[in-house]
């Protein structure tokens, strides 16, 4: 399978927020992403595949905010049907390293304390508990707050440049999911 990173443009707008909708629930609306295409300390990427001929498929998106020299990573989503390829490991490489390439040294995010999946993914890329919010979420849950220290470091940015060649390698031998009937 075939996918790119790239920024996200005013174009896509009616694609992340429909995209936003089946990974999140709905959590920024068309506003909210505009400010961020806008914003100079926002990377907003997001994560296309060739669906049918040369027509791209929008399946994931990712956003940090650069404050100070911190990177706060406030979104990480992959298409559901496209889940467990890798794909999100993949576009958090791309957001570390464009924080790196800010010149940002630390990273944060919060992650609901439910969520092991992502708190494994979170943490095999050097990210640590540094605190926890109570009833962070609209439901109450508990988000644990993640901090990785080391965005500058020679050794880190090494591994992160092998991960994404492996990532690369295996979602090249990768064979797209079925299209889903209520994706668009």
């Amino acid at each position: 399978m075939h996918v790119v990173c790239r920024p996200m443009t005013l174009s896509d707008l009616a694609n992340v927020v429909a995209l936003d909708h089946r990974c999140f629930g709905g959590l920024w609306n068309e506003a909210a992403y505009s400010r961020e295409v806008h914003s100079p300390n926002s990377d907003l990427l997001v994560v296309e595949t060739p669906a049918q001929g040369t027509r791209q498929k929008m399946i994931g998106i990712g956003c940090l905010w650069a404050i100070l020299d911190e990177a706060h990573i406030t979104l990480l989503g992959i298409e559901p049907q496209y889940q467990r390829l890798g794909l999100g490991r993949w576009l958090l490489i791309h957001l570390l390293r464009a924080a790196g390439d800010r010149g940002l040294t630390h990273a944060t995010l919060e992650v609901r304390q439910s969520n092991q999946v992502a708190l494994a993914l979170y943490q095999s890329l050097g990210f640590q508990v540094a605190g926890e919010r109570r009833r962070y979420y609209a439901d109450d849950e508990n988000a644990l707050i993640l901090w990785c220290s080391h965005l500058q470091d020679s050794s880190f940015l090494s591994e992160l440049q092998a991960q994404q060649q492996q990532l690369n390698q295996k979602l090249q031998a990768t064979t797209a999911p079925a299209a889903s009937p209520t994706t668009s």
